[in-house]
């Protein structure tokens, strides 16, 4: 028998709305770290999330000393 385990993963995104966080784990973020691979623009067109997501999300970023990564 197989053991599945369906606890979520760990996760220490910032609370920025039910709607916000869910899509955002729908789309696999679930760590602060995720996010200095992608732009803030493309976060932003994840349907769901918007510019006060994003500034709460580069708070908590900017308090760990990381940020979004930067527009190629």
């Amino acid at each position: 028998m197989d053991i599945i385990n369906h606890s979520p993963p760990e996760n220490d995104l910032p609370n920025m709305g039910k709607t916000a966080n869910r899509v955002l784990h729908n789309a696999g973020f679930y760590r602060l770290e995720q996010f200095i691979k992608v732009t803030e623009s493309d976060i932003l067109k994840i349907h769901g999330v918007g510019p006060k997501a994003v500034r709460i999300l580069n708070d908590a970023l900017k308090e760990k000393g990381l940020s979004f990564a930067k527009k190629p």
